[in-house]
């Protein structure tokens, strides 16, 4: 891992209610008392109804708190059922998931997706930018093409790129238990990275991996270069689970 600091997202997908609150005490325990707290960086993005909660929560702490989306309008307006980047950071988040696949497979577009990081930049929060093949792309030998149309479209015109955190999730990785090759995933990240600096003018460019990660197989992935951390999914909603993967990250 080349940055400093260590990036755990925690993506809590449609999961939780008011109750699940209580799953953070032993997070927030662990990371006040850890030696290596301040190479540690936490951030949850649970679904819209706890983020006011999680941030209430998680206050006196230096866990973060993110939203999984947001429209790409930045002011208010009729759009039922959206919640725009002006309303997250109202509620003193600082984090937004952006480009995941999911969204992606419903139709979302690397143009809207550019359109949001506008939104999601305009009003100061930190963007965590999802990309990834599909299974078949993967298999034509055409990942490091549609990784590179994702950036160059996605990031077009974006000029503040020390909020932009980028996140590899090969999709057929994501709730599959599979994971890349430790050799492939690296070789993958150092051309993501090497892109980033060269041709989208990243001075620092920070890089997560997403995509079935659990305790099981952070030993594995821990030991790939280039990469700053991960963007977790089901693991991150059983405390125990979390915690086992950032303990084994520094182990």
């Amino acid at each position: 891992m080349t940055n400093k600091l260590k990036y755990f997202v925690a993506n809590w997908k449609m999961y939780g209610h008011l109750k699940s609150l209580k799953s953070l005490d032993k997070v927030v325990k662990f990371q006040k008392k850890n030696k290596k707290a301040k190479k540690i960086k936490i951030v949850y993005c649970p679904p819209f109804t706890l983020l006011y909660p999680f941030v209430q929560k998680l206050k006196n702490s230096n866990i973060k708190t993110g939203a999984q989306n947001c429209s790409f309008e930045s002011k208010y307006g009729p759009p039922t059922g959206s919640i725009n980047a002006k309303m997250i950071k109202s509620l003193k988040c600082e984090y937004v998931i952006i480009g995941h696949s999911e969204k992606r497979a419903k139709g979302e577009s690397d143009q809207i997706i550019n359109k949001k990081i506008q939104s999601a930049l305009k009003n100061k929060l930190k963007v965590i930018l999802c990309i990834g093949e599909t299974l078949s792309q993967r298999k034509k030998r055409k990942t490091k093409k549609i990784l590179f149309n994702q950036l160059n479209r996605c990031l077009k015109k974006i000029e503040n790129k020390n909020k932009i955190i980028v996140a590899y999730e090969p999709i057929w990785s994501i709730g599959s238990g599979l994971i890349p090759k430790s050799k492939d995933l690296e070789k993958t990240l150092n051309h993501i990275e090497i892109f980033l600096i060269n041709k989208m003018r990243f001075k620092n460019p920070i890089i997560l991996y997403g995509g079935s990660v659990n305790p099981k197989n952070i030993m594995l992935l821990k030991k790939v270069s280039y990469l700053d951390g991960f963007l977790i999914g089901g693991a991150s909603q059983n405390s125990n689970k979390f915690i086992d993967i950032i303990k084994k990250t520094f182990n």
